[in-house]
């Protein structure tokens, strides 16, 4: 680091008065070097505090990442129509019928009639399911993004075309209509009995491709209560959320109903409920520590905790178990003059494997970094991860709650 000034640049020292004379430039001379070098020295730890001063790593959290209005929700929209325009990758007629039937019943209403007994066989259609979710405060006329996916035995969507579909709610209502050209994020290829395939090809996404046709009405205007609802149940959360809504609106606007309801007196008039629901969803938020939980995917083998987890001291034993079956082919042939048939039969070999596991003390461990460490001196795969957190709850060495998803 290239300091601004260095004390080899300092004037020399001017002559010293007589012994015994005046020196009051000396003193003032000593006094000029003794603060320079405190600047001097104070400037460079300036420098370097960008280096090593800790800085926070998340942003206080706010009470729209935690709570959300009752009734401000998204509502999901479904629908069925046809994907016209394959290049010969749709659905045969054979594995989906109901294609040929969607078909039919298209163009009856475009007006063409289908001879009776004509068996219809298009490679360049498809039968799809057409999925959106309508935001809150959608209006008509607003586009919204729509998933197309397909329901027979279509090879590919790829250069597809969505034709009008009405997509509904649960209410059984009409809310937007979806159309227009597919985006496949994949590719294939097949010749020959040979074929690759690179990502999904059996969906698509087409953005913007739906029209609002209805809104969904919204009860934030109605009544002199609005209900925040929390993204989980846990009494401290809610009673935080109250007291930032109290002290920066007043007391008595907010009640904490229960774990999870968060009750809110608003104001009567629409702009200015909008401007209280902007103002208090940015209101700042002291959480407490979350309870400990470790979370287990059996499929993938995943274990996620978060820092509240903790271990008491224990000892673990683990070992793995394997099992190896080969198959030999074995050929039974007759002799010359015998009259038989050659038979051809397998030979399976079993071999079961199992790795002894050494007693392994774990210590106690208060803080995250420590249960991990503890946790990777098993040397245990995730899969075997999943069954040693189980059994170490059930001893009570886990102070964690275990959820399996």
């Amino acid at each position: 680091m290239k300091l601004p000034c260095s004390l080899r640049s300092l004037p020399p020292r001017g002559p010293r008065p007589p012994r015994g004379g005046p020196a009051a430039g000396d003193l003032l001379y000593g006094v000029i070097e003794r603060y320079l070098r405190a600047a001097i020295a104070l400037t460079a730890i300036v420098a370097s505090a960008a280096l090593w001063w800790p800085v926070s790593a998340q942003a206080a959290t706010r009470i729209k990442e935690v709570a959300s209005v009752q009734g401000v929700r998204s509502n999901p929209l479904v629908g069925y129509g046809l994907v016209v325009g394959l290049d010969g990758s749709g659905d045969q007629s054979s594995g989906a019928p109901f294609t040929a039937q969607s078909l039919n019943a298209l163009l009856q209403q475009m007006g063409v009639t289908v001879p009776p007994g004509v068996q219809m066989q298009p490679k360049n259609v498809a039968a799809v399911m057409v999925t959106a979710v309508l935001p809150a405060f959608a209006q008509p006329g607003q586009s919204i993004d729509v998933n197309v996916s397909s329901l027979g035995n279509a090879k590919s969507l790829r250069g597809g075309t969505l034709i009008a579909t009405p997509l509904k709610g649960a209410d059984g209502a009409l809310y937007a209509m979806a159309q227009g050209n597919l985006i496949v994020g994949g590719a294939g290829a097949a010749a020959a009995g040979s074929k690759v395939q690179i990502n999904h090809l059996a969906a698509g996404r087409v953005p913007q491709g739906a029209t609002v046709e209805r809104a969904v009405p919204t009860p934030l205007a109605h009544g002199e209560f609005l209900q925040l609802d929390l993204g989980s149940s846990d009494f401290a959360t809610a009673r935080d959320v109250a007291r930032a809504i109290n002290r920066a609106k007043g007391d008595g606007t907010a009640i904490a109903v229960d774990g999870r309801v968060v009750r809110v007196r608003a104001p009567a008039a629409l702009d200015a409920r909008v401007a209280f629901l902007a103002d208090i969803e940015n209101l700042p938020l002291e959480l407490s520590q979350a309870a400990a939980r470790i979370v287990l995917n059996a499929r993938t083998g995943s274990v996620v905790m978060n820092d509240a987890v903790t271990l008491a001291a224990c000892a673990v034993a683990h070992g793995s178990l394997s099992v190896t079956i080969s198959s030999t082919p074995v050929i039974s042939q007759p002799n010359a003059l015998a009259q038989g048939q050659t038979v051809q039969s397998e030979k399976a070999d079993i071999a079961i494997t199992q790795q002894s596991g050494g007693l392994v003390q774990m210590p106690a461990g208060a803080k995250l970094a420590d249960v991990v460490k503890a946790l990777n001196a098993l040397g245990a795969t995730p899969q075997d991860l999943l069954a040693i957190l189980q059994a170490m709850k059930s001893a009570g060495a886990l102070n964690a709650e275990i959820e399996v998803i």
